[in-house]
């Protein structure tokens, strides 16, 4: 058993922001102020300097594609993916992979980020990395094809991923069909059957671009939404990443079934691929939460940023500063994040009895002095340097901005590889 107290420390709980005293044991969170009987702590953290929000949630990133950051920029979406990025990724390695898997995660431990949803192309190598990172995740193979096919090979492979996962349980699966522009509906009809049959959920790009709305009208006579709807991908539990071009239909579409939404601001923005209608998805109902997207994209891992964009963005669009408060922003990168990934009652609150994935920040900061409002702080001038210690299933992963679980120089030195490769 071991344990440890953050003492009096500043903590974001249920969207309000006083001091607490955090008790952890083992991997959860076992007393707020009062503490747990029997309670001896192995590691006390002085918290008066430090403020503890829960670990973000970064609900969809692409984590082994960080070492093709910058690589394809100022491209217009399906030549950045067809010309740019492709070409190149399919040249990278399993163990390309793996440590440009670790790359990511480094990024992202450092920014706050403790739960991270990821698909990805190359079987047990994010897995690898999720597993000595200490980082809690939720995995999905990409999944291709066009036809109604249970032997598919990508199919098996994401399956028995998942039987290698299990031995984790930071780890957790979902099946991860690409997008309508990959996936035909017999394939996508296969692959929800399969999902439905494991008690697995889906993650899939939806509505990203105008082209992919415009070609499915062409081709199929409906929506993004609609093509996904029909093969049966939201008759299980749904994240659908991006949904930038939807229709009002869409949206009921999406809040009938309960499918939760991944906004991706400044992937999508760069991309030149739009806004996606928050707003109206929140107005509506429907689980909206915040991810990156990969770097090759982003260019960066850092939640946020997302965060910020997130909120400026829709003021600026709706011409309201009322839209999308900073409380609301927050909820959006921790609760709704867990919400989205079947992890709501295990993370993304700081609560007794949740898992303890904890990011401190340092208040002493210029960013955050002075504290006239912190979760204001939080939203719209922290830049996630501010972090300085992380906590994740009850194990300090960083502190004092130093990652005690992954070697950092020797990542960095193989990712600067990988690149000349």
């Amino acid at each position: 058993m071991s344990s440890i107290l953050i003492r009096d420390a500043y903590a974001l709980i249920d969207g309000k922001t006083d001091r607490h005293s955090i008790y952890i044991t083992d991997d959860r969170i076992s007393g707020i102020d009062k503490k747990p009987e029997g309670f001896a702590e192995d590691t006390l953290i002085d918290g008066s300097s430090f403020l503890v929000i829960p670990g973000l949630i970064n609900a969809h990133t692409h984590t082994y594609m960080a070492p093709l950051r910058n690589i394809a920029d100022d491209m217009p979406f399906m030549d950045w993916l067809f010309k740019g990025v492709n070409p190149v990724e399919e040249k990278m390695t399993g163990e390309d992979a793996y440590y440009g898997a670790l790359l990511g995660m480094i990024e992202m431990i450092m920014c706050g980020t403790t739960t991270f949803n990821d698909m990805q192309m190359h079987i047990h190598q994010t897995t690898r990395a999720a597993k000595e990172s200490g980082m809690r995740a939720v995995i999905s193979r990409g999944l291709v094809g066009d036809s109604y096919d249970r032997n598919d090979v990508r199919i098996n492979e994401a399956l028995e991923e998942m039987e290698d996962g299990k031995s984790c349980d930071r780890l957790t699966f979902m099946l991860g069909p690409h997008a309508p522009y990959t996936c035909g509906p017999d394939y996508l009809r296969c692959v929800a059957d399969i999902a439905k049959e494991k008690g697995l959920g889906i993650h899939i790009h939806l509505a990203e671009s105008q082209t992919e709305v415009e070609t499915l009208r062409k081709e199929h006579g409906c929506t993004a939404i609609e093509y996904a709807q029909k093969a049966g991908c939201f008759d299980v539990p749904a994240i659908a990443a991006h949904c930038v071009n939807v229709t009002d239909n869409d949206i009921q579409i999406l809040k009938e079934n309960n499918v939760s939404v991944v906004t991706n601001p400044a992937s999508n923005m760069k991309l030149g691929n739009g806004f996606a209608p928050v707003p109206k998805f929140l107005d509506a109902g429907i689980n909206v939460a915040i991810g990156t997207d990969g770097a090759a994209s982003n260019n960066s891992l850092n939640l946020f940023h997302e965060i910020s964009l997130l909120t400026l963005i829709h003021k600026g669009v709706g011409k309201t500063p009322v839209c999308i408060g900073a409380a609301e922003a927050m909820k959006i990168a921790t609760e709704n994040g867990a919400k989205a990934l079947g992890l709501e009652g295990v993370t993304g609150k700081i609560q007794t009895g949740y898992k303890a994935d904890l990011a401190l920040l340092d208040m002493d900061t210029p960013s955050m002095i002075p504290p006239n409002n912190i979760i204001s702080s939080l939203t719209y001038s922290a830049n996630g340097s501010e972090v300085d210690t992380v906590i994740i299933d009850g194990k300090i992963v960083m502190q004092g901005r130093e990652i005690k679980t992954i070697d950092t120089e020797k990542v960095f030195y193989e990712a600067k590889k990988i690149v000349k490769k």
